[in-house]
């Protein structure tokens, strides 16, 4: 297969710019997939290994930020008001309407995206052939004490640690921080130290947490933001899409989580990396991409 090409660009949405990258071509007669990244609040760098998709089968690979995060326009001044599960669909479908995709494409949402294309799935979008829901949860309540029960876990000082800076509202403590990458170097990525690009996502969190601070809260275990009560349990009967959901055997994403995907979305197949946490794509890269693929090249 010859050389991969990129094109990047700006979707003009309401007052403001989503960025997105195609790697691959649109013309490729191939289902093109869109990924979607997590947070809320993280930006497509962490994913990004999900492009050599293009390398692999030949389809197009479509990254993009959301509003307010990455490369997109940044609205630090807009509260929880603003950031909500509907501008995000409302995103998505204008930049598929801006590809020309939004008759025939795929979608595949990492953890925060996995909901996301869940909540655009139940509408039953006439253009959505195949659906990869990857270490998301389906009920924002059983994240959070899933989360707590593996934290927990960890060594009794780390979590004291983690305590006193939450009950003295140190979350900024380099302690805390410190005590916090515990768990993330169990549960969220597992390859230390963190390969460039999941490091670049969080290091543009840090410098803005807008959305996360908003839709989440301040941290993973503080679920306190307008997301805090939500769940498509209920809901996802309604996804017709051939869908496959993935996990890691460390995942923060723990079978509980992620078993309502399956046990509701009619046909859902899982596959489980065993030596993955919350990011397969990072931490068992090659079988990851070639499992995606797989699943999608049976849907094209």
């Amino acid at each position: 297969m010859g050389e991969v090409t990129t094109k990047e660009g700006y979707l003009p949405f309401r007052d403001y710019r989503t960025w997105y990258r195609v790697t691959g071509s649109l013309d490729s007669g191939k289902l093109p997939l869109v990924v979607a990244h997590g947070g809320p609040g993280c930006t497509h760098d962490y994913v990004d290994s999900f492009k050599d998709i293009a390398a692999l089968d030949g389809r197009p690979v479509i990254h993009y930020d959301q509003l307010g995060n990455g490369n997109s326009t940044r609205l630090p001044e807009m509260g929880p008001d603003f950031w909500t599960v509907g501008l995000f669909l409302e995103e998505l479908d204008a930049l598929l309407s801006h590809l020309g995709i939004q008759q025939h494409y795929a979608f595949l949402g990492q953890s925060w995206g996995g909901m996301l294309g869940a909540e655009h799935a139940v509408r039953r979008p006439e253009g959505l052939k195949a659906l990869v829901i990857a270490n998301s949860p389906a009920n924002m309540q059983t994240w959070v004490s899933e989360a707590n029960r593996l934290r927990q876990e960890l060594p009794k000082e780390v979590q004291d640690t983690l305590l006193k800076h939450e009950l003295a509202g140190s979350l900024t403590d380099p302690d805390y921080i410190a005590a916090s990458r515990v768990f993330y170097d169990r549960h969220v990525c597992r390859v230390v130290p963190w390969p460039p690009e999941v490091a670049r996502t969080f290091a543009i969190m840090d410098e803005d947490n807008t959305v996360y601070r908003n839709m989440n809260g301040p941290t993973e275990f503080h679920v306190i933001g307008t997301m805090k009560d939500w769940t498509i349990e209920n809901r996802l009967d309604r996804i017709e899409a051939p869908t496959l959901l993935i996990s890691g055997k460390y995942d923060e994403a723990t079978p509980l989580v992620v078993r309502p995907y399956l046990e509701r979305v009619p046909g859902c197949e899982w596959v489980l990396f065993e030596n993955s946490s919350h990011m397969p794509h990072v931490e068992e890269k090659q079988l990851c991409l070639a499992t995606v693929s797989g699943f999608l090249s049976r849907h094209d």
